[in-house]
């Protein structure tokens, strides 16, 4: 939670006017057409629409090096992020990064490969454009940067070298490596046929998922730890502790084959923490988890990042805790509020709704009902279509069809608007338009879910860490 109330703060003071044009495109042999705004599709043909566009993010705009996502469709002006770094540590002489159109997002990759495989099974590509596409992301990976197997938060994508994220954020990030290996692992079950090619991407993902030493990063405590610098070690001093988006990071810890934490780390710090229980109820609908003096459960991808491999439906752990319940009601809770709409913010309703981390008119701000300054992201309400389909698929067709083209772009939804000030950002973000395209399929096909739930390894980390499913996906 101190790292989103810190990158809130960072960039509220980053304006999106300072952002400089995206790259040109990646170039690819199969081509996915740009589709304009087309009234009247059926459900399941505006969720084909939306996803397939979307995805177009990630085939056309890959690195054309790495073939790893971008961190975004645009590029921070460097100078300005990191003049104000300087400030924020008082670091007058720290040297200058480049946070611009080689910038690639670990996190935003594993959501990426995800969407490949979303995309094969769909057939917008071939399947054997999308193992390419994955192989090549691989090959790139083993010669990239990494911490004790653990990959950066950022990296360039020609070269593979950390791209640092503040002072002491320069080395690994566990959480955006426990995502990349989310997306690893689902393609490593997709691509499972006997061929030299699948074979070999297989050898790959357990190459770099058997060396990161998950375990390590406890730094001999009952706790994982986010980051750690090549420079200056633990010294960031940021342990990852509930409620927020790291669950899965906690589940791939603890389903390593070689180098495992113990469930006394997940009971100490995550389950164990303050802010790990909730209890209250907003809007009639209690609220299982969550820092109890963050009011409404903050933002959405808390319940969106985890859940694109983890299916929540039937799935408890030893508190008891009800994920199925916890990733409804917290959405529920979210469009409840923009429903009341106590700002008065223009165009807030039961049909625009969604209020998470993104791209707003002050820059960069993890928006929720504590923190809400009347942008709204459709990524929030779109990939929450598995927990709430009725209220997403209302949100997702007023996007659509109403507010059209001047929020739907080459890559799909842009990343936020604000209907008061007739502002869009423009701007597409991988951490937000990958749960788009995956959160929809868990939705249609729960093909992600039943990949990632089915890996002999998360079956072992999910029983090591005491949680029980009754997944209807889960083959016995």
């Amino acid at each position: 939670m101190e790292k989103i109330k810190f990158l809130a703060l960072l960039f509220a003071w980053l304006p999106i006017a300072l952002f400089a044009q995206k790259p040109n495109e990646a170039k690819v042999k199969e081509q996915i057409p740009i589709m304009g705004v087309k009234k009247g599709l059926s459900d399941a043909d505006l969720m084909e629409t939306v996803q397939k566009q979307t995805f177009r993010f990630f085939w056309h705009y890959g690195h054309p090096v790495s073939g790893m996502a971008r961190e975004r469709s645009n590029t921070v002006n460097a100078n300005y992020y990191w003049d104000y770094i300087n400030q924020a540590w008082d670091e007058p002489n720290l040297s200058k990064g480049t946070f611009g159109p080689e910038a690639i997002a670990v996190g935003g990759t594993g959501f990426g490969i995800m969407s490949t495989v979303v995309a094969v099974e769909r057939k917008w590509i071939s399947r054997e454009a999308g193992l390419d596409r994955i192989i090549q992301i691989a090959d790139f990976l083993t010669k990239a940067d990494r911490f004790h197997g653990a990959f950066p938060h950022f990296m360039d994508g020609t070269t593979g070298k950390a791209i640092p994220f503040g002072r002491l954020d320069d080395g690994a990030d566990l959480v955006e490596t426990s995502y990349l290996m989310m997306g690893f692992l689902c393609a490593r079950e997709y691509f499972n046929q006997n061929t030299t090619k699948e074979l070999y991407l297989k050898k790959r993902v357990n190459d770099m998922w058997d060396t990161i030493n998950w375990n390590w990063f406890t730094n001999n405590e009952k706790k994982l730890y986010w980051h750690w610098s090549p420079y200056q070690g633990f010294d960031m001093n940021f342990p990852i502790w509930g409620w927020n988006e790291a669950l899965i990071t906690y589940l791939m810890a603890a389903s390593s084959n070689w180098h495992p934490i113990s469930r006394d780390a997940y009971n100490g710090t995550w389950a164990g923490s303050t802010g790990f229980k909730n209890g209250k109820k907003y809007y009639g609908y209690e609220l299982p988890l969550g820092n109890y003096d963050s009011d409404k459960g903050g933002p959405l991808f808390f319940e969106q990042y985890t859940f694109q491999g983890i299916d929540p439906r039937g799935l408890k752990d030893s508190l008891n805790v009800d994920y199925e319940v916890q990733t409804r009601n917290h959405t529920l809770i979210n469009r409840a509020y923009c429903i009341e709409n106590p700002k008065k913010h223009v165009g807030y309703s039961e049909k625009c709704w969604g209020l998470t981390a993104g791209d707003s008119y002050k820059g960069y701000i993890a928006h929720s009902p504590d923190n809400d300054f009347g942008v709204i992201q459709p990524t929030a309400a779109i990939s929450s279509m598995p927990f709430t389909p009725k209220e997403s698929m209302q949100a997702m067709r007023y996007f659509y069809e109403e507010l059209g083209n001047k929020i739907w772009g080459e890559y799909g939804f842009h990343d936020g608007f604000h209907l008061g000030k007739n502002w869009s950002s423009n701007t597409y973000l991988a951490i937000d338009q990958g749960p788009i395209v995956v959160m929809i399929e868990n939705y249609r096909t729960g093909l992600l879910w039943k990949l990632f739930m089915n890996t002999p390894e998360i079956k072992t980390g999910l029983k090591r860490l005491s949680f029980t499913t009754n997944s209807p996906l889960l083959k016995k």
